[in-house]
């Protein structure tokens, strides 16, 4: 970051981008995750382009664009499965609630599920589960189920069993790919399997064996009703950290589009330290485009007091943050609960909770640096990018990383409870 900021700066005094058009998409390639960005092939065309002309103004607007696009995204899940698979507790696991929280969706061993179901995520209105009844049920039949469910609306598929695979199943799924939509193949209650094999054979037991041998008998299942090179994930509803779903997570991400992939990354819950730090990877992109914009918009003289990262707009940050990690009031709450602690003791231990612990500073240096500042907003140019760029990047980055420990801190007592 300081390295393109720096270039980006030198860049400008010299009225010379094509250097930093040069450096933009490598820096770029190294900051997104394995998963992806949230930046498209075109967006990334379109911001090297400005960048070679020296086109500031294109390059905020690109990146806002993009930015807004990703904050703003509609995303839709079918799941699909017969009762009793654990499909109700697969929804209620990603939206984040207990099965008997008031939105949860109906959890049992009925079907529950007679018509399509909407539940919105808590936090994010603009994503929305679709519980879906499996194929075969008298009101959905497999070669119209498509058509009555409104395929098109959704953005991948997920096809859950707590068994083997049915032929119902695998005709669904070819033609969810005729569509030319996404499906994946669920496997729950993985959990149940190996316990009860483990009681049964508790000498010749060996989970491995168990899990490839699950893992095999539903490849197979689905090989012979003619679904080629199925991908299977095997996955407790109870323990999403186990098992596959966290390869499940990486590999939705990846082909997801990429405003939708940073959306999806946000809502994803905190099941384990790799997936904290994969929300922090897209974050992290967020704050490097968001420093890049106003370096952009702050050469322009004036604009960095009408759109700088002032204190309400700091204070509002670190609640986003906050609520991505599942520190928001609420949430702290629960996890009291859960825990059994006084709400107290749990706000305590955390560091992110004092806005104004974190960004205080009396000091000389901090008056003068304030008023240099101020100085340059008027002028504009490098000065007054630099100022910008690099406090947008250091208080954002300051935030992420203190609300991400308090996160891991959480974790660690709530496993250790669990344990």
């Amino acid at each position: 970051m300081d390295q393109f900021i720096s270039a980006f700066l030198k860049s400008a005094s010299e009225n010379n981008f094509q250097q930093l058009a040069k450096e933009f998409l490598p820096q770029y390639s190294a900051l997104i995750s394995k998963a992806g960005g949230m930046l498209s092939p075109e967006t990334l065309t379109g911001i090297h382009k400005a960048l070679q002309e020296g086109n500031l103004s294109d390059v905020m607007s690109q990146i806002q664009k993009a930015i807004s696009a990703a904050e703003n995204a509609i995303l839709e899940v079918a799941v699909i499965g017969q009762s009793g698979t654990g499909k109700s507790s697969f929804i209620n696991a990603l939206r984040g609630l207990g099965h008997e929280a008031d939105e949860s969706a109906d959890v049992g061993t009925v079907e529950t599920t007679m018509c399509k179901t909407p539940y919105q995520h808590p936090k994010y209105p603009k994503v929305i589960f679709w519980d879906l009844p499996g194929t075969g049920t008298p009101n959905f039949h497999a070669d119209t189920y498509l058509d009555q469910v409104g395929f098109a609306n959704y953005d991948f598929f997920i096809i859950i069993s707590s068994s083997r695979f049915s032929l119902n199943d695998a005709l669904l799924a070819q033609k969810i790919k005729d569509a030319g939509k996404k499906f994946y193949f669920v496997r729950t209650k993985v959990d149940s399997d190996l316990y009860n094999e483990q009681k049964a054979k508790p000498i010749a037991f060996k989970k491995e064996k168990v899990l490839q041998q699950i893992r095999d008998y539903c490849v197979t299942n689905l090989i012979k009703t003619g679904v080629t090179e199925p991908r299977i994930f095997l996955i407790s509803n109870l323990d999403l950290g186990t098992f596959d779903f966290p390869k499940l997570e990486e590999t939705l991400l990846k082909e997801l589009p990429g405003h939708k992939r940073h959306m999806f990354a946000l809502l994803l819950p905190n099941i384990s330290d790799a997936s904290i730090e994969l929300k922090k990877h897209f974050l992290r992109e967020k704050i490097w485009l968001e420093a890049l914009k106003s370096a952009a918009v702050s050469f322009i003289p004036f604009m960095a007091f009408f759109k700088g990262f002032d204190l309400p707009e700091q204070e509002q940050c670190l609640k986003d943050y906050r609520s991505y990690f599942g520190l928001d009031d609420q949430s702290i709450k629960e996890i009291a609960e859960k825990l059994g602690a006084p709400l107290v003791d749990i706000k305590g231990e955390l560091k992110c909770l004092d806005f104004w612990s974190l960004v205080k500073d009396n000091s000389i240096i901090a008056q003068a640096t304030t008023a240099a500042e101020a100085f340059c907003a008027v002028k504009g140019g490098p000065e007054s990018s630099a100022f910008q760029a690099l406090k947008v990047y250091y208080r954002r980055t300051q935030f992420l990383n203190i609300v991400v420990d308090d996160a891991k801190h959480l974790l660690r007592k709530i496993e250790t409870v669990n344990v």
